[in-house]
């Protein structure tokens, strides 16, 4: 008999699920909504459609401290901080971009994510490589009202995501182990954008 809060574990061939349990349940009732009472999911959409109108200049916001990461790079080189200011610059947009209605825009930022986070030696990190990643990111903001932009962003993002497999391969290719658990497909589903 499985203790009450042990994850449940599906076990593969090449890996686990783990589907902690989920504590939040007995926080939330399933009786009917009192006569006025607000239903709490319609207000927290409520409060996000009104936030919406912030959404560009947030995104905008962190498209700036993502390049002025890179520009830290550039100016001092891959040093722990700022890889780490990049690292975090890249990974909040990639969380943020389906939350802020930009959501083309995550695969870009998580494949620099990728990028930084499996090169064994960041310093061997192709200064160009980290540009065309905050370029793009960049550019799919900038366009992301064209009618083609998730099209195009899909396209670009493809690209990316080769040419950094590419650069994993040969900077991991004396750690075959490692390198086949980064290269593997991943077990979530890609959102659509």
């Amino acid at each position: 008999m499985a203790l009450k809060d042990t994850p449940a574990v599906s076990t593969y061939a090449d890996h686990e699920v783990i589907r902690p349990h989920n504590k939040l349940r007995k926080l939330v009732t399933v009786k009917p909504l009192e006569p006025g009472e607000v239903d709490p999911v319609a207000r927290a959409e409520k409060a996000l459609a009104e936030l919406s109108t912030e959404f560009k200049s947030w995104m905008e916001a962190e498209c700036d401290r993502l390049d002025a990461a890179r520009n830290a790079v550039k100016t001092s080189g891959f040093t722990q901080i700022s890889r780490d200011a990049l690292f975090r610059a890249s990974h909040d947009i990639k969380g943020e971009a389906a939350t802020l209605d930009f959501p083309a825009m995550a695969q870009a930022a998580e494949s620099l994510c990728r990028l930084l986070e499996h090169t064994p030696d960041p310093t061997r990190i192709p200064m160009r490589l980290v540009d065309q990643h905050v370029d793009a990111v960049r550019a799919i903001f900038r366009e992301y009202a064209r009618s083609d932009a998730k099209e195009l962003a899909a396209t670009l993002t493809k690209r990316l995501r080769e040419v950094t497999d590419e650069f994993l391969v040969r900077e991991n290719r004396h750690r075959p182990e490692y390198l086949e658990t980064i290269m593997s497909p991943p077990i979530a589903p890609e959102q659509s954008g």
